[in-house]
């Protein structure tokens, strides 16, 4: 069963057992990957990866509006924000650790066989598909931009 077969399934659950926060978020997330389906000028059908994209683009956006909660001092909000990104985090891979990321970034320089800050374009190219939904990615352009200011030579 792909990814969208089971929010679909897990709608139906949370249907039947009026659990309404998980219904809200699941329809939420549907609807934005029938959107993006819709978008441009022919209709498509995502993968898995675009549709991990896109639940990502939907948890991030849950974190900053918590954020932006919190900082309005809506902590009622805030919470609901948090609690539907967690329903959404059930649906995306598991998330790298420092320690993979970094492995990852180390593999993907010596791949690219980039130096410095002009190389970062082409580390992230490479990057980018692995880490799809696993991290989030200003953090690793910080990470890359950071590695990569590091292996200068002195």
């Amino acid at each position: 069963m792909g990814l969208k077969e089971t929010l679909q399934h897990d709608l139906t659950e949370s249907m039947r057992a009026k659990d309404e926060i998980v219904m809200a978020t699941i329809r939420l997330a549907l609807t934005a990957i029938t959107n993006e389906e819709v978008a441009g000028k022919e209709a498509k059908t995502l993968n898995e990866a675009e549709i991990i994209q896109v639940l990502a683009r939907e948890a991030k956006k849950r974190r900053e509006s918590a954020e932006a909660f919190d900082a309005a001092g809506r902590a009622d909000r805030a919470e609901r924000e948090r609690a539907e990104g967690e329903i959404i985090a059930r649906y995306l891979p598991q998330q790298l650790t420092a320690a993979e990321l970094d492995a990852m970034i180390k593999e993907a320089i010596v791949e690219t066989g980039a130096s410095g800050p002009a190389g970062m374009g082409q580390v992230m190219k490479v990057l980018a598909p692995k880490i799809a939904g696993r991290a989030d990615g200003g953090a690793v352009s910080a990470a890359v931009k950071a590695a990569l200011t590091t292996t200068l030579p002195s």
